[in-house]
């Protein structure tokens, strides 16, 4: 099995639920296989069951984990992008209010490709690493939305369990079928020239280096 992070072998990690799980060798990713990945109607089946409103203090106060570190670095006046915004940009809206200014985007619910056509100062990516099928594809992109110097802000469960993956209930989402630790963020950051900061699980800051 080759990685669909890096392209570099990986092994069997668990297999759950008629589930197969693979871990890379070099960046530590750990995937579903992907010949059982979900299909996008069974994906927005289970998105339509989350409750974005960005009108809900609870929704709020569970971004502002990522909101309040991303925002005390940002600059007057800087622009970013809400990438896999979902029904309801609250983190958008949340920018927003705080001065900066926030386009967004979303495969299913906000699927205008017009925002990926220039670079940002900030994107965001809010539960959004964990559903990814291609990986590398979306990094890649990643890299070229933001501006150098700009901030890449991720918020997704790390695993940092192993003996209790088959239990852990981020898994049990079956659209979730990619999952991230420490590790796997360093193997980026060396690799596409981001600083990493490790805030706290779930929260993830890098920055583009201004020659990367």
């Amino acid at each position: 099995m080759r990685c669909t992070l890096c392209d570099n072998l990986a092994h069997p990690f668990a297999r759950v639920e008629d589930r197969d799980y693979f871990r890379c060798d070099t960046c530590r990713l750990t995937f579903e296989d992907p010949a059982t990945l979900p299909d996008r109607e069974t994906e927005k089946t289970q998105y339509d069951l989350h409750d974005n409103n960005p009108a809900d203090a609870g929704y709020r106060g569970f971004l502002a984990q990522l909101a309040d570190p991303l925002c005390e670095r940002l600059k007057h006046g800087d622009q970013g992008l809400d990438f896999g915004c979902g029904p309801g940009p609250a983190l958008a809206q949340m920018l927003t209010e705080r001065g900066f200014a926030c386009r967004t985007y979303d495969p299913i619910y906000d699927p205008d490709p017009a925002p990926l056509d220039q670079q940002y100062d900030f994107v965001t990516c809010t539960e959004v690493v964990e559903h990814l099928h291609h990986p590398s594809r979306e990094w890649q992109q990643f890299s070229q939305l933001v501006k150098p110097g700009g901030w890449l802000g991720i918020m997704t469960r790390w695993l940092i369990d192993d003996d209790a993956f088959a239990r852990w209930h981020y898994r049990r989402d079956p659209t979730h079928v990619c999952f991230w630790q420490p590790d796997t963020f360093a193997w980026l950051a060396r690799e596409q020239g981001w600083q990493l900061i490790l805030v706290g699980n779930p929260v993830v800051l890098m920055q583009k280096m201004p020659d990367s």
